[in-house]
């Protein structure tokens, strides 16, 4: 298996992946090379019958969202969304939570790079207002990320919720002084139903704890691939 695809119910034109570490994507598409980089993307979009090129971000954890369109390729950003067919939303992580949206009508498709950092900071907010739909209409699948029996996470995180959103403290649970489990997905769902969002699916894996299908950038200690999170209208649907 190179790839998983969501379970959701999305429209059949919608195309969504994210690639296991027995692809390649995610080590060519970060290279330093840029014909390394080049020859990943095209090996993937061979691979996955991409209708263009992924539009790959220069991703800061920060809340910047720009459309998946040519002129933003390496942009610095967190999110991309597309409104047309054939424009593929891509984001690369390795334990951060990658976010696809889609809505119900499957005119509308986004792809979130969502680590602590920019969960707190509102990156799915900025999404979602970049998207212009109805909550009730949008449906969002929960990627491979760091599960919550792996995330350790210091005061520094546990307030940066808190602060925000006192309901925050039940996706922490204390396992030293000072320190936290931290379940990342759980956040997620926060954040997106206190906008609105409740179609929310998956979130079952734990890219740590599943050296076999994925890169983990804490397990590995930084020295590691990426899985990358693709979603696109098909034109031909």
């Amino acid at each position: 298996m190179k790839y998983l695809q969501p379970d959701w119910p999305a429209p059949k034109n919608i195309m969504a992946y994210t690639t296991l570490r027995s692809g390649f994507a995610g080590r060519y598409a970060q290279a330093e090379n840029e014909t390394d980089r080049r020859d990943g993307s095209s090996q993937l979009q061979t691979w996955l019958q991409l209708p263009q090129p992924p539009v790959w971000l220069k991703q800061t954890h920060g809340t910047v969202v720009v459309a998946a369109a040519p002129e933003n390729l390496d942009r610095e950003a967190d999110a991309s969304f597309a409104f047309e067919p054939g424009q593929v939303c891509a984001i690369l992580t390795a334990d951060c939570l990658p976010i696809l949206i889609c809505n119900k009508q499957g005119t509308r498709v986004a792809a979130v790079h969502a680590g602590w950092r920019g969960l707190a900071a509102g990156i799915v907010e900025a999404t979602l207002a970049a998207i212009q739909q109805p909550a009730q209409d949008l449906l969002v699948w929960l990627g491979p990320a760091i599960g919550p029996g792996k995330f350790e996470v210091g005061e520094d995180v546990f307030h940066a919720f808190t602060r925000y959103h006192p309901g925050s403290t039940t996706a922490f649970a204390p396992c030293a002084p000072g320190k936290w489990l931290a379940n990342l997905y759980d956040l997620a769902r926060m954040r997106l139903s206190l906008s609105g969002v409740t179609n929310t699916y998956g979130g079952d894996f734990c890219t740590y704890s599943q050296p076999d299908l994925f890169y983990s950038y804490r397990r590995d200690k930084g020295n590691t691939g990426r899985m990358a999170s693709l979603i696109w209208m098909n034109p031909r649907v």
